[in-house]
C-alpha cells in the first residue's frame, strides 16, 4: 500500500474478533500465559504490548525498515540508540544540534565512556577529511539541523557511513517519512520526537527509533526491554490516531511556512533567513533531491538581542513556547531555551547568535501568521 493509506489505517485492522477498525487501548501491565512454555506472543507489557506494538508496526512500514520501537520520548529513543555502543567507542556529530541532545551526549554519555567529535556534517568534504582522520564507530546527523537548518547529503553520507563501518543514525523529526526516509539513503537508525510532528497536537510525549535491519532491530528491543523507557498504551493510542492525519497536517505546514517565509524573505527588520523550501537557502537544491517536502521550521536573526525581547513580548497568534511541529505555531528563542547548554564557542562557530529566533508554523490561516510577525516586527 502506499504511503497514504498506510498512515490513513494505521493501527488498524488488529482486531478480527470484534472487526473494530480503531485499535483499541490495552492497558494491562501482564498477560495470562495459555500453558507452560506457550505465550499469546504479550507477557509483561514493558517488553510488549499490543497497542504500542500497532503503533511500532505501523511505523516500521511507513519508514522502510524492519523494527520499529516506541519510547517514552525523543531522548529516551536517542539514549537506547547510544546503547549499541561500546566504552571507547567515538561517534562523529552533527555540530549544532538540538541542545538537548547534545547535553545528553556531553554529560552522561561521555560518563559510559563514548566520545564525540562535532562537524558540520552538510559539508560532505569536510566530513569526509575528519572521518579520515581517526576511527570512528558512529555518525549521527539531524536533517535539517535545529535551529539553522542546514542540510546534510544523506545519500553522500551513507556513502562514508558504509566506507568507515559506521552505524549511521539520522534525526529525521523536522521531516518526518511523509517527506524523507533516511533509510532509503543508507541510515541504519531513524530517531524522532514524535512528540513534534508525527504527534502533531501538543497532547503527547514520546520518541521513536527505527531500524533498517532486523538484526539492529532486536538489539534496540533488548535495550528498550531492559531500560523499560517504554511509551504508555495511552499515548501509543493518541501517537496512532495522529498518524492517520500526518500527510495532510505536513503539507499544510509545509504550505503555510513558505508564505511566512517569502514574507520574512522581504522584510528589511530581518538577518540571516533560513528556510530549505526557499530556491536561494544554501539548502534548498540538495533538500529538494532527497525529500517530497522543506518542512515548516523557520529562523532568522534581528537586530538586538533587546528586539527579541519585544518581539516574544508583543506576539499575539504565535505562542511563545519550546516545542515545534503542532497544530498551534510557535516561537522560540534557541539560545536560552533549547541550546543554553552547548558551549558559547560553538554557538558562535556554528552561528547561533543571541538574536536568532526559531518559527514552527502551525495550521492556522497563513495571513493572521503574517500579520502577527509583521506587526511585531514593525
Amino acid at each position: 500500500m502506499k504511503q497514504d493509506t498506510l498512515l490513513a489505517q494505521s493501527g488498524a485492522r488488529r482486531d478480527p474478533a470484534t472487526g473494530a477498525i480503531s485499535m483499541s487501548i490495552c492497558p494491562s501491565a501482564a498477560f495470562q500465559h495459555p500453558a507452560l512454555g506457550q505465550s499469546t506472543g504479550f507477557d509483561y507489557s514493558r517488553t510488549g504490548n499490543p497497542t504500542r506494538l500497532a503503533l511500532e508496526e505501523s511505523m516500521a512500514a511507513l519508514e522502510g525498515g524492519a523494527r520499529a520501537l516506541a519510547f517514552a520520548s525523543g531522548m529516551a529513543a536517542v539514549d537506547a540508540v547510544m546503547g549499541l555502543f561500546s566504552p571507547g567507542d567515538t561517534i562523529l556529530v552533527t555540530e549544532d544540534m538540538y541542545g538537548g541532545t547534545f547535553r545528553f551526549f556531553e554529560r552522561f554519555c561521555k560518563n559510559r565512556g563514548l566520545r564525540f567529535v562535532y562537524a558540520d556534517t552538510s559539508a560532505t568534504e569536510q566530513t569526509a577529511d575528519i572521518l579520515k582522520q581517526q576511527e570512528f564507530r558512529g555518525l549521527f546527523v539531524e536533517l535539517p539541523t535545529n535551529p539553522l537548518l542546514k542540510v546534510a547529503d544523506l545519500n553522500a553520507l551513507g556513502t562514508l557511513a558504509k566506507k568507515h563501518g559506521l552505524i549511521y543514525i539520522v534525526d529525521n523529526t523536522f521531516l518526518t517519512p511523509v517527506f524523507c526516509r533516511p533509510l532509503d539513503f543508507g541510515a541504519d537508525v531513524t530517531v524522532y520526537s514524535a512528540t513534534k510532528y508525527l504527534g502533531g497536537h501538543n497532547d503527547l510525549v514520546a520518541g521513536l527509533a527505527v531500524a533498517r535491519d532486523a538484526e539492529l532491530g532486536g538489539r534496540l528491543a533488548y535495550i528498550q526491554n531492559a531500560v523499560g523507557a517504554i511509551l504508555s498504551p495511552f499515548e501509543s493510542w493518541l501517537l496512532l490516531r495522529s498518524l492517520k492525519t500526518l500527510s495532510l497536517r505536513l503539507k499544510k505546514h509545509a504550505e503555510n511556512a513558505r508564505e511566512v517565509a517569502e514574507f520574512l524573505s522581504g522584510h528589511k527588520a530581518v538577518a540571516n533567513l533560513r528556510y530549505p523550501g526557499l530556491s536561494t537557502d544554501p539548502g534548498h537544491a540538495i533538500l529538494t533531491s532527497q525529500a517530497r517536502g522543506h518542512g515548516a521550521i523557520i529562523s532568522f536573526e534581528v537586530a538586538s538581542h533587546a528586539e527579541v525581547e519585544r518581539i516574544l513580548a508583543s506576539v499575539k497568534v504565535f505562542f511563545f513556547a519550546e516545542s515545534l511541529g503542532a497544530a498551534e505555531s510557535l516561537i522560540t528563542y534557541p539560545f536560552v531555551q533549547t541550546h543554553a547548554d552547548i558551549p558559547a564557542d560553538m554557538r558562535t562557530r556554528s552561528g547561533l547568535t543571541d538574536r536568532l529566533l526559531r518559527l514552527s508554523v502551525g495550521l492556522e490561516d497563513p495571513g493572521d501568521l503574517i500579520e502577527d510577525i509583521a506587526r511585531v516586527l514593525n
